[in-house]
């Protein structure tokens, strides 16, 4: 059986651990200087273009299924986040670290299976699909998420 090599631990107790764990305060000021987006935010923001999107490919091609495809696509966006941003928030998300880590991989597994089995299914649902309507649509929609960060809440000043 082959030995192993164990680094060894340092002297300086400094040395030790280069992260320091913060105090109440510090993580209170951190989470004040970044505050969180909230998901529903990010969904309507996602449903809204995706209506605008619709609507002016419709109104551009004058073609109603341009319009529906477009409208689908960002559907297969708006439905799935809606679902995650609905797990993500819900009581057990948030008991610790380790449940909310987990619960957050298994509604990303959700969501990204619904998107792909609503793509699937898209030609079954829109007569006439356009798949570059659609997929303009699509990212669209997903491009939501960097407004949302844009746009997300200013930490709060503090007056002197």
């Amino acid at each position: 059986m082959p030995t192993r090599r164990i680094a060894p631990l340092p002297d300086d107790a400094e040395e030790a651990s280069p992260v320091q764990p913060l105090s109440a305060e510090e993580a209170r000021r951190v989470r004040e200087q970044n505050p969180p987006v909230n998901p529903w935010w990010v969904v309507a923001g996602q449903a809204a273009v995706g209506c605008v999107a619709a609507l002016l490919g419709w109104l551009l091609t004058g073609k109603q299924n341009v319009g529906w495809s477009v409208a689908y696509g960002a559907f297969a966006v708006v439905f799935p986040a809606a679902v995650f941003a609905r797990g993500l928030t819900g009581k057990f998300s948030s008991l610790n670290a380790g449940t909310a880590a987990v619960g957050f991989l298994l509604w990303e597994m959700v969501k990204v299976a619904l998107t792909i089995t609503l793509l699937v299914v898209a030609p079954r649902w829109v007569a006439g699909l356009s798949w570059p309507a659609l997929l303009v649509g699509l990212i669209l929609a997903m491009k939501v998420y960097w407004v949302a960060l844009a746009f997300a809440p200013r930490p709060k000043t503090q007056s002197s």
